[in-house]
């Protein structure tokens, strides 16, 4: 194996959980060059990765003209391995045409036939199966059966940039999620922070589409010590910051995968969706938050929805501040 590419162009999250396989494979193969496919908006996480030949970037602004462009020159780079995660049409073209002696994938994805390996990808609301593991299959006859954690490499600036806001105790707070039902509501965010130590420094993070939630959340809350950086940090500089807080309380989204991979103290707030689904902390100090009794109509999806399906969204409203307090330092 002297050439192997990595292909995930879902969400950031899913990109940190992928960084698994990279740690896996230059274990085993330290000569192999490595290359990684991504969607475009998700590559700086990946940004100086010391374990990346290069990045590709998929523009679905562009979808066809970038798929094309891009299948032209993995050609020329005779990959002995394309390593399929995505289980959607577009990674199923581009891996099947990437001119690899050999191509693994999932066999949900339409273009497996094409494949020369394929493999189940099951998600059970009961599983016990992370996602990192179900990756590892792929992989598993060149390494081993055993998946490694997901892992990114912050620059020194990346550290040095965040370094100011470290001189005190604080703790960060990712409120947002592409997701309503997967987001536990602004107004039980405010009532946490409340009921937070005022001594405690507090940093709302997100990406700049979050600016104005966590603005909101800053304003309408009691709590003086606190400070808005959404948009102001890239996820390299977030995941920096997040290594050395006190605690990181996010919710089912990508900061969560950021803590996994910075094996950094985390509280997953989990509304809609389960930890069974195979998302949840891989921190050695990581836990989920969920509501404590069962819902018959929870989890309500995979990806959750943009408004609760029945109406009354229990299964974030029932989660209370409590639950996350528990989890500060004494």
């Amino acid at each position: 194996m002297q050439k192997i590419l990595i292909i995930q162009t879902a969400f950031l999250g899913d990109v940190v959980l992928a960084t698994a396989l990279i740690e896996k494979l230059s274990d085993y193969h330290p000569e192999a060059e490595l290359h990684f496919l991504l969607r475009k908006g998700n590559e700086g996480i990946l940004k100086g990765h010391p374990k990346i030949k290069k990045l590709w970037i998929l523009d679905k602004s562009r979808k066809f003209a970038s798929m094309s462009e891009i299948v032209k020159g993995l050609r020329k780079e005779h990959f002995d391995l394309t390593i399929n995660l995505q289980r959607f049409l577009s990674s199923g073209v581009i891996a099947s045409l990437s001119g690899a002696k050999k191509v693994v994938g999932f066999k949900k994805n339409p273009m497996s036939m094409l494949f020369s390996e394929k493999f189940d990808h099951q998600i059970e609301p009961d599983g016990t199966v992370h996602e990192v593991e179900r990756n590892q299959q792929l992989i598993a006859d060149i390494t081993d059966d055993k998946a490694s954690r997901p892992k990114v490499y912050p620059s020194r600036e990346d550290f040095e940039k965040v370094e100011v806001y470290k001189s005190e105790d604080f703790i960060t707070i990712a409120p947002a999620s592409v997701w309503f039902t997967k987001q536990w509501p602004k107004e039980k965010w405010i009532d946490f922070i409340n009921d937070l130590p005022l001594q405690l420094k507090v940093y709302l993070i997100g990406a700049p589409g979050d600016l104005e939630l966590c603005e909101g959340i800053i304003q309408q809350s009691k709590h003086k010590n606190i400070e808005n950086l959404a948009g102001k940090l890239s996820p390299l500089a977030s995941a920096a910051l997040m290594r050395d807080a006190a605690m990181n309380y996010v919710n089912d989204s990508a900061p969560l995968h950021f803590a996994s991979a910075m094996n950094a103290p985390v509280r997953a707030v989990f509304c809609s969706t389960v930890n069974g689904f195979g998302f949840g902390p891989l921190s050695d100090n990581g836990m989920v938050i969920n509501i404590n009794e069962p819902l018959s109509c929870r989890p309500c999806g995979l990806h959750g929805h943009r408004a609760c399906p029945e109406g009354h969204f229990k299964c974030a409203l029932s989660i209370t501040s409590d639950q996350l307090l528990e989890a500060l330092p004494k």
